[in-house]
C-alpha cells in the first residue's frame, strides 16, 4: 500500500555546518614560534663562526670582555652588600664595611691572644699585603693585553695596525707602546694632531685600560730628525703629544684622576738605538703602574 502525505504537509529540513579544521592553522602562535626558532639558529651560527675565526687568546679576550673587572673573588668571612661589599675597583680581599655581628670581643691584657679579633685584622693584612697586590696587578695586566688584543683583531679598521702595539713588561708595571712605522704617522708632522687611524688605535687601548684601578704614566718619544719651529724643538713636540694622547685616553672614558706623570724625552730613549731615524722611535708609552708601589711604607 503506498503511503500519501497530506496535501498541507511540509518537510523538515535540518541544515548541518561541517567546521573546517584546515582554518585553525592561520593562527599568529607559528609564527611566534618560528620566529624564535630562527633567532635561535643565528645565534648558533654566529658563535660557531666566532669559535671558528678566531684564536684561543682572541676568545679568552672576548670572554673577559664581557666579565666583571674583579677576576676572583675570596671569602673575606662577611659581606654587607652585593660582590661582598666590594666595588669593582676595590682591592680583592675582605669587605671594605664588614659589620661585625654579635657582642664584639675584647681585647686583654698579658698573654694569649690569638682570638676572633686577632683573626680578623690578621686576615685583612694579608689580603693588603704587597705580595697579594701584586699578583693581583698581574692579573690585571694580562686581561688588559688580552682585551687590547681581542679589539684590535675584532675591529676591520685595526686589524693592520695590531703590530704597533706592544705590551712590554717593566719594573714599574706594563708599558704599553704605540708605534709608528714607515707608512703609519700617528701624528700630522711637526704637530700633535692625531691621525684619525691613531685615534681609532688609542681609544682601544683606553677601553682596555678604563676599568682598571691602576695609575698611569704616559710618555712621549721623538727620533732624532731635527726639528724646530719658533720655540718648539723635539722636547716639547715629545711633551706636547704624551700630553694629546692622555686627553684622547681621557675622551675615551679614562679617569683623567689616574695620571701621574706625563713627560716627553724627545729621542733620548730609541726604540732602535742603532737607527736613530728609524721612525719605530717616533712612539707613545703608557704605563699601567703596579699598585704595590702606591701603598705605603709600614
Amino acid at each position: 500500500m503506498r503511503y500519501e502525505p497530506p496535501a498541507n504537509f511540509e518537510p523538515e529540513v535540518v541544515i548541518r555546518w561541517k567546521k573546517d579544521k584546515h582554518a585553525a592553522h592561520h593562527g599568529g602562535a607559528w609564527k611566534i614560534a618560528y620566529a624564535d626558532f630562527v633567532t635561535a639558529m643565528m645565534a648558533f651560527f654566529l658563535l660557531l663562526w666566532i669559535i671558528g675565526a678566531t684564536n684561543e687568546d682572541q676568545r679568552k679576550g672576548i670572554a673577559d670582555y664581557f666579565t666583571p673587572t674583579v677576576i676572583q673573588m675570596k671569602n673575606s668571612g662577611g659581606s654587607n652588600g652585593v660582590m661582598g661589599g666590594r666595588s669593582l675597583e676595590t682591592e680583592p680581599g675582605a669587605a671594605p664595611n664588614a659589620a661585625t655581628r654579635g657582642k664584639r670581643p675584647t681585647p686583654t691584657s698579658g698573654g694569649g691572644g690569638g682570638g676572633p679579633l686577632d683573626a680578623a685584622v690578621t686576615s685583612q693584612d694579608k689580603a693588603t699585603a704587597p705580595g697579594n697586590a701584586r699578583k693581583a696587578d698581574e692579573e690585571r695586566f694580562n686581561k688588559v693585553e688580552r682585551v687590547a688584543n681581542a679589539r684590535l683583531a675584532g675591529d676591520p679598521t685595526l686589524k693592520g695596525l695590531k703590530g704597533q702595539i706592544r705590551f712590554v713588561r717593566t719594573r714599574d708595571g706594563l708599558r704599553i707602546d704605540i708605534v709608528e712605522r714607515a707608512d703609519f704617522s700617528m701624528f700630522a708632522s711637526g704637530t700633535c694632531v692625531f691621525t684619525t687611524e691613531a685615534e681609532a688605535l688609542v681609544h682601544a687601548v683606553a677601553r682596555a685600560l678604563r676599568d682598571t684601578p691602576n695609575a698611569l704614566t704616559v710618555r712621549g718619544h721623538t727620533d732624532a730628525v731635527a726639528y724646530s719651529k719658533g720655540d718648539s724643538n723635539n722636547w716639547m713636540l715629545s711633551t706636547i703629544r704624551a700630553d694629546a694622547t692622555r686627553r684622547s685616553l681621557t675622551r675615551a672614558g679614562v679617569d683623567a684622576s689616574r695620571f701621574r706623570r706625563i713627560e716627553g724625552v724627545a729621542d733620548t730613549d730609541p726604540f732602535n738605538p742603532k737607527d736613530r731615524m728609524d721612525p719605530r722611535n717616533r712612539r707613545i708609552s703608557v704605563t699601567l703602574l703596579y699598585r704595590a708601589a702606591e701603598m705605603p711604607a709600614a
